[in-house]
Order: structure tokens, then C-alpha cells, then sequence
């Protein structure tokens, strides 16, 4: 919900310079279309896009520039830049929705190309912001008095930005520093932060009506699916407009901060035995649907490797606390923070020298009922297990008769039965072989998530965002084997409840609880010195030079 930004222009973001002002409009789809029709460094007149600082230089065509000629790779490197250029500049344009689908994007690091990876992380801390004026509105409408009122101090300028909200730094009247979120401003604002006096440097010249949020969002929802159902004219295997309708209503719940608020409690309730997770203690005095005001927490994004090592805190520590966390979300509770992007969980030092989770903006949950989260657990036990026929009588009770397909999209990596312990040496290949199966099997997958129940799609999505940030960190930790223990023990615990409320049977089915974990508990162990003997091996094989030591070879055994 609030994390630091730098001053003045994004320096991610090179050449960006200033947007010039913006018609109001009821959907974003003529602006998000304009930057890719015109392209970087092309303004025409009129048009409320970005502006840049110099035209790039001319790209090659590939009907000059055949695959196998000895420029193509520079060409498609120069091709996938242009176009994430252009992403960045209609989600920027667009601000709201189009920030968030495209934060989104960063988690695919797996599949996309690094051009769009590194170009769309500038999303993850920006937004657009409200002018003083408007922030001050705002709280005359929900609170009837300004923040001035409200606060013993109020600073105007954002700290931080999100998709859909701003967040500033104030201070109540008895000394607690707090952090407010205001709910972000509508199509037509600047990029940029509040000048001297609260002012932006970038203030229209007219004072202009702006519509609320919660309709441009809904204009924002329709223009996608006319968007979506153009494309699918074109690429029928392309149907993405199901997602967007299954997913529009829990979407609107990041609109209600004080559902976010609720959220936050819940969350907090539920993570309590982790004492190395903090969740913002929220002010409702000072809080509505439209302005959270929660305790202000300073902190690093939990994919920032330098910083947490400057704080001298481990990698590998932060990364398997972090995969914890949200496994017990999924097996356990079942309530699955779904946008733990790396601007939303923080990393500070706790008062025992030990590294934290700050776990911020709550307005986006899923709820995984207990069948549901049953079937995961005992699904991903059977993977581990190498368990065939578990897979498949699993993978049906939540809806999917694909199982191995949905075991490799679930995993995000091969499922090799009888030789899993491989894909670990594997980095690089493991990536080429998603990127493949994404590609080949386009269809497949489509109709094995179209199958899922609903709720399983923001898991999906938290699951994969999770696996890109211990990625990022450089996979300090198994987050396969850990994800599995989690699936295992969430599994034991949902049966061990169901057992103390069977008379007669609980004995009998909580011994054989004991039995299955302790099998699973053995397998694991028997893996993992399976895993040690190998790479004792490896580091042989490469002393003697009997093996090449690759870049992904040379990460594994550094990990």
C-alpha cells in the first residue's frame, strides 16, 4: 500500500518527460491505443499521450532481417522494447486498471521476454496522482472537514503510488505517524508529484470536472472486453474475455478501502503465529471507503536483493519466509492475498535483528473453500510423490481432466515423473520449456483454466507471482519443496479437524493422518539427500572438466 518513490521523473523510465493535459473520457481504450498506433517518440497533435525526449533510433523491418540472418536477435530485442515502450506509456495514460494489468505482466518472467520484464517494473511503484485541491474535496466530501482538521500534519506530496490509490505521510494529533491512502484520481491527471505547497508543477490550465473512479473503472472493464473480443475475432484460440467477466467483480473490491480495511484484520488474525509478519494496523477514525489510514511502515521491496543484504539481512531467509506465508494462505486458511506483487510486501529489519514481511494492500482476496484447498494439498503431495493416480483422481476434484498439463501449469515448471530432481538443474531450460508448452499447448491450457473453479484463477495468479519474486532474489530456496511440505501439513491439519468431528472414527483416521505425513515427511528428506548427493556430483563433474559449468548450472550450485 505505500512504499518509497524517487523525485521527479521515474528513472526506469528513460525519456519520459511530461504528459501533456488529457480529455476526460468514459473508456481508456483511445488512449491505450494511441502510443502503440503512433509508437515512441511520434506525438500527434491532440493526443494525451506521453511525450518522449528524442526519438529512438530506426528499427530494422523483419522483411529485411530474415531468423536466421546474423542481426535477427538484435532486431527482436530492439521489437519487444518498442513494444513494451508502448505498454508502459498506455498503462501510464490510462493509469488504474491498465497499472494493474500490467504489474501483472511483471510476474511472467518466465514466459515474457526481458525487454517487457524490465521496462513494465516501473509500474509497480507508479500511478497518478491528485492534485492537492481534489485531495481536499475528497475528505470534505467522506469526513466533512479537511485533513489539516483531521491531522496534525498532512503531506500533500504522494510518497507512494499504487494502481488505483496514492498514499501519503501524516501524523495523527496524538504523535502516531500514519500512512493514507486516498483512492487514485481519474483519467485526465498528471504524472508526477505535488510542487512546493502541495501544487503540481504540472497544473492544467482550466479546472476540469473529472468522473469518479468507480465509473472509469467500469468504462475501463468495458473497453477491454470490446478489446478482448476483438482480438478473439482474430485469434479465436485467444479467448480471454471469460477471465475478465469471472474476474470484474472481485476486482471492484480494490475500490472499497474499507473492505481493504477488513481485509487487513483478517489477514493479520490469521498470520498472527508468524511473528515475522507485519500487517498495518488500520485507523478507522480517520478511514471510509474512499481513505484507508493504517500504521506507516518503511521498508524495502522484497525483490530488492541489495537492500536486504545492506540491512545484513539473509536472501535465503527473506525468501523462504515469504514462500511460508503465502503457502499457508493457500493450504491452510484459505484466504489468498492475490496482488502480492514486490511493491506490496516490504522487507525491514525486526527489533531482534531478524528480517520482516510487511504484507500491504489488502483490497484484492480470494477465498479457497476447504474441498477446494483439500484437493490442492493432496495434488501437490501426489506430485511430489510421483503418485499418477493421485494426480489424476485430484486434479478431478477440482474440475480438470488434464491433470499432468494443470500439474505443470500449477507447478510453472516441468513435471517430469521418475526424474524431478533434474528440473533443478535446469534453470534456464526450465523457462525454455514453459515458454514451449505455453506456446504449444496454447489450447490445452486454455481449457484447463476455463475448467478450474473461479476462485483457483487469483491463486493461480498469487502462486506464480510468488514463484517470480524468489526467481528474482536468484531462487535461494526450493520453493517447490517448501510449497509442497506447506500442502502437506495445511493437508493434515484440514483432515486432522475433520477427524475430531467424526465420533468413533477419529482415532482411527488421525492415526492414519500421522501415517500419510510421516511418509510424505520421509520422501521429502529422502529427496533432499537425493538433491545433495547430485550436487556433490556435479561440483565433481565440473572440477574435473567433465562437465560444462553453465550459467544455471553455476547458480544452482552457488544456491
Amino acid at each position: 500500500m505505500w512504499r518509497p518513490v524517487s523525485e521527479g521523473r521515474p528513472a526506469d523510465l528513460p525519456g519520459l518527460l511530461v504528459v501533456h493535459k488529457c480529455r476526460p473520457a468514459r473508456g481508456g481504450g483511445g488512449l491505450f491505443l494511441r502510443p502503440g498506433l503512433a509508437g515512441p517518440g511520434l506525438r500527434p497533435a491532440g493526443m494525451g499521450v506521453p511525450r518522449w525526449r528524442r526519438p529512438p533510433a530506426p528499427i530494422p523491418s523483419f522483411c529485411t532481417c530474415g531468423q536466421n540472418s546474423p542481426g535477427y536477435l538484435e532486431v527482436m530485442s530492439a521489437c519487444h522494447q518498442r513494444a513494451a515502450d508502448a505498454l508502459v506509456a498506455g498503462a501510464i495514460s490510462n493509469g488504474g486498471l491498465y497499472v494493474k494489468l500490467g504489474q501483472g505482466l511483471c510476474s511472467f518472467n518466465h514466459l515474457l521476454p526481458p525487454e517487457y520484464i524490465k521496462t513494465l517494473r516501473v509500474l509497480e511503484d507508479r500511478a497518478l496522482t491528485r492534485g492537492f485541491r481534489e485531495v481536499d474535496e475528497l475528505f470534505l466530501e467522506d469526513f466533512r472537514a479537511p485533513p489539516h482538521e483531521l491531522f496534525q500534519e498532512f503531506d500533500y506530496q504522494p510518497i507512494a503510488a499504487a494502481s488505483l490509490a496514492q498514499v501519503h505521510r501524516a501524523r495523527l494529533h496524538d504523535g502516531t505517524v500514519v500512512a493514507v491512502k486516498v483512492r487514485g484520481a481519474p483519467l485526465g491527471h498528471r504524472w508526477g508529484h505535488p510542487g512546493a505547497g502541495g501544487q503540481s508543477s504540472l497544473q492544467p490550465p482550466v479546472q476540469v470536472q473529472y468522473i469518479d473512479l468507480r465509473d472509469r473503472f467500469d468504462g475501463d472493464i468495458h473497453t477491454l472486453e470490446l478489446l478482448l473480443q476483438l482480438v478473439e475475432l482474430m485469434h479465436p484460440s485467444f479467448g480471454f474475455s471469460w477471465v475478465l467477466q469471472d474476474l470484474k467483480g472481485t476486482l471492484a473490491q480494490e475500490l472499497d478501502f474499507e473492505n481493504e480495511g477488513r481485509n487487513a484484520e483478517r489477514c493479520a488474525r490469521e498470520l498472527q503465529h508468524f511473528r515475522y509478519v507485519v500487517v498495518p494496523r488500520v485507523h478507522w477514525d480517520v478511514s471510509s471507503k474512499r481513505v484507508l489510514t493504517a500504521e506507516f511502515c518503511e521498508g524495502c521491496k522484497v525483490n530488492d536483493v541489495e537492500a536486504i543484504k545492506t540491512m545484513g539481512l539473509a536472501v535465503r531467509d527473506i525468501a523462504e519466509k515469504l514462500i511460508k506465508v503465502f503457502a499457508e494462505q493457500i493450504f491452510y486458511t484459505g484466504f489468498v492475498h492475490s496482488d502480492p506483487h514486490p511493491g506490496n510486501v516490504l522487507v525491514r529489519k525486526g527489533p531482534d535483528g531478524k528480517g520482516q514481511l510487511v504484507l500491504l494492500d489488502h483490497g484484492l482476496y480470494q477465498f479457497l473453500d476447504e474441498k477446494d484447498r483439500s484437493a490442492l494439498c493432496q495434488l501437490w503431495r501426489a506430485i511430489i510423490l510421483r503418485d499418477e493416480a493421485a494426480m489424476k483422481a485430484h486434479a478431478a476434484e477440482l474440475g480438470v481432466q488434464d491433470y499432468f498439463l494443470f500439474s505443470e501449469v500449477l507447478m510453472q515448471r516441468p513435471v517430469r515423473l521418475g526424474q524431478l530432481w533434474r528440473s533443478h538443474l535446469l534453470s534456464r531450460e526450465e523457462a525454455a520449456y514453459m515458454q514451449d508448452m505455453a506456446r504449444e499447448h496454447f489450447e490445452e491450457v486454455m481449457a484447463v483454466l476455463k475448467a478450474l473453479p473461479r476462485s483457483m484463477l487469483l491463486v493461480l495468479r498469487n502462486l506464480n507471482t510468488v514463484r517470480a519474486i524468489n526467481t528474482a532474489l536468484g531462487a535461494p530456496v526450493d520453493r517447490y519443496f517448501l510449497m509442497a511440505k506447506s500442502a502437506v501439513r495445511g493437508w493434515s491439519r484440514l483432515a486432522g479437524a475433520t477427524c475430531q468431528n467424526v465420533y468413533g472414527a477419529s482415532l482411527l483416521r488421525h492415526t492414519r493422518v500421522i501415517w500419510e505425513s510421516f511418509k510424505f515427511e520421509a520422501a521429502l528428506r529422502l529427496e533432499t539427500l537425493s538433491m545433495r548427493i547430485t550436487a556433490l556430483l556435479v561440483r565433481v563433474l565440473v572440477h574435473l572438466g567433465l562437465m560444462p559449468k553453465t550459467k544455471g548450472l553455476y547458480e544452482y550450485l552457488e544456491t
